[in-house]
């Protein structure tokens, strides 16, 4: 009598005289060569979209280092400005300004807690500028829909970047939000469009 378990063990070893197995190709997926015999499909890579990326050289550094932008940094690491800020030209300046928060060392340093601060204040500071920013939502939001639910869950310790206004999920609902006030009647359904987990501030 031969057993089941020992039966199942005979089926599996190759029968008398086949040839040796070779080992598997690698190759890409989605490719003619995937058909192909004695193939092993490579996995598709990792995206790593929270992973960081160190930014480029920006112009607000280049211009910097040659002592071209109208501003001075004092003893105490405050900013200070060469010319009256009524007479800068802004088309010339403000893109150069943005560019520089990309950049992570001193004295450029910016972070993206920073930057959301940035955008709040420049929807405020005109009637017409969040409506203005309305079309430029595809490249702004994505990246935003990406940290709206990270929250961090710390239990009962205490998240002191909550006081100091440095909680990134926070943040990026405050930013929105002030996007939506500030936006006109289409900024609502073009959040959404881009972050379905959005819930209007205005309409609640």
């Amino acid at each position: 009598m031969v057993s089941g378990k020992e039966f199942r063990s005979t089926i599996r070893q190759p029968l008398p005289g086949a040839p040796k197995s070779k080992e598997c190709r690698i190759v890409p997926a989605f490719t003619i060569q995937a058909l192909q015999k004695n193939t092993c499909i490579l996995p598709p890579p990792k995206c790593n979209v929270l992973k960081p990326r160190p930014p480029k050289s920006t112009q607000f550094r280049v211009h910097y280092k040659r002592g071209e932008l109208p501003i001075a940094l004092d003893a105490n690491r405050r900013l200070s400005w060469k010319v009256d800020i009524h007479k800068l030209d802004y088309h010339h300046y403000l893109p150069m300004f943005f560019d520089g928060l990309c950049e992570t060392e001193a004295p450029y340093k910016a972070i993206m807690c920073t930057v959301l601060k940035v955008m709040q204040a420049l929807v405020k500071c005109d009637d017409m500028v969040g409506e203005a920013l309305v079309p430029y939502y595809r490249q702004l939001l994505p990246v935003l829909n990406l940290y709206k639910e990270r929250n961090v869950n710390c239990g009962d310790a205490i998240d002191y970047s909550q006081m100091r206004g440095e909680n990134l999920c926070d943040l990026v609902n405050e930013t929105l939000e002030i996007l939506e006030k500030y936006g006109g009647e289409d900024a609502f359904i073009n959040i959404k469009y881009l972050i379905p987990t959005y819930e209007s501030c205005m309409m609640n």
